[in-house]
């Protein structure tokens, strides 16, 4: 992702249903994720009702997830959020684009929006920055996905 995200746009949220995903792994990392995404959705007025959330084990299993929310037909847009960090081997990097392709899959073969909430990061430093730190990321996954929903539902119209 860029360090130049596109400037927000106030999308009201209230009637749409959101589906999120979220691996085990690095907890704090994905909780603070998280809890970004849903203060966004809180902001554009996404009802908690109207908001479903998932738990899996690591972030491999999260395109699975997202396929069975997706396949529920329910939902404007979909969101997977997990952290993977670099260590001794790139199993990290294999496990995010394997990740990412699988992702895209499932939004491009059930027309419902996801979401790619998976940081891939090098170090803990750098997972930190973009859950934790300075980077906002969780906050623009939660715009992306009110962005996308809304072009979904303009465009199914």
């Amino acid at each position: 992702m860029s360090s130049f995200p596109p400037s927000a746009t106030v999308i009201n949220g209230a009637s749409f249903r959101l589906g999120l995903a979220a691996a085990g792994y690095n907890p704090r990392l994905v909780d603070a994720l998280l809890a970004q995404v849903l203060a966004g959705w809180r902001a554009a007025g996404v009802r908690e009702k109207n908001v479903t959330i998932v738990r899996v084990p690591g972030s491999h299993e999260l395109p699975v997830a997202v396929q069975l929310l997706a396949d529920a037909s329910r939902y404007d847009c979909l969101v997977a959020l997990g952290v993977l960090i670099g260590g001794d081997t790139s199993h990290h990097q294999l496990v995010g684009t394997s990740v990412s392709h699988a992702l895209q899959t499932v939004a491009l073969a059930t027309r419902v929006p996801v979401i790619n909430g998976v940081i891939v990061a090098d170090t803990a430093a750098q997972a930190r920055a973009r859950c934790t730190g300075r980077i906002a990321r969780g906050a623009e996954f939660a715009a992306a996905a009110l962005a996308m929903a809304a072009l979904k539902r303009t465009l199914s119209r």
